[in-house]
């Protein structure tokens, strides 16, 4: 369910993206060839994947609700525990706000250089405020059980970020060098480039 409401925010906002990401690799390239920056792909393509990630979430978290009753709630754990554990509202409502949130707090823990966890816990709880009073304000409900889960999304994603930033350090040289990385985000480009296109029906079987 999560993976075809993704789908369906891609589905909504392509048109947007390509002509975003063009214009701004174009003047980003450009930036780096006119200031004689080095390129490094792997830190230029994660950060347009960020910025993938941050149109997707806007996506997803104005325009595509399951229940999409308004209201507001300022009690905890309210609507946490109404939803049966396993049921197709609990994945979407519960772990679909925490798994939303977890690449924000990886992205953001490694732009901030975080190492602990009210570094991220504060940034989080401001965006996920905004998320929430977005949406009392264009037809949708403000959930205080949604901010906890996203808040709690966001501080998995900064363990995974420490997590990860500790086995690199004693992995062997080569697997910290930028030709690794480099090597690794030209095949998930490859990857998400395939899965894109299907996605859009500009598979390569659909040209012919």
């Amino acid at each position: 369910m999560i993976l075809d409401t993704l789908t369906d925010a891609i589905i909504d906002v392509w048109p947007m993206l390509i002509i975003f990401l063009i214009v701004l690799v174009t003047i980003r390239i450009s930036y780096i060839r006119i200031n004689h920056e080095k390129f490094v792909f792997y830190r230029e393509f994660l950060n347009l994947v960020f910025i993938i990630y941050i149109l997707l979430l806007y996506q997803l978290l104005t325009s595509t609700e399951l229940n999409k009753m308004s209201g507001l709630n300022l009690i905890p754990f309210t609507e946490i525990f109404r939803y049966k554990i396993g049921s197709s509202l609990f994945i979407y409502n519960v772990i679909g706000n925490i798994f939303v949130f977890i690449p924000f707090g990886y992205f953001v823990s490694g732009y901030v250089k975080a190492s602990r966890v009210s570094h991220i816990l504060l940034i989080s709880f401001i965006s996920s405020l905004t998320v929430e009073l977005v949406q009392l304000n264009i037809g949708r409900s403000f959930d205080i059980d949604d901010i906890i889960l996203n808040v709690t999304g966001s501080i998995i994603g900064f363990l995974l970020f420490i997590g990860l930033t500790a086995i690199k350090k004693h992995l062997p040289k080569f697997f910290q060098s930028d030709l690794f990385y480099n090597l690794l985000c030209i095949l998930l480009f490859l990857v998400l480039f395939f899965y894109f296109t299907k996605i859009i029906g500009l598979g390569w079987f659909s040209w012919i």
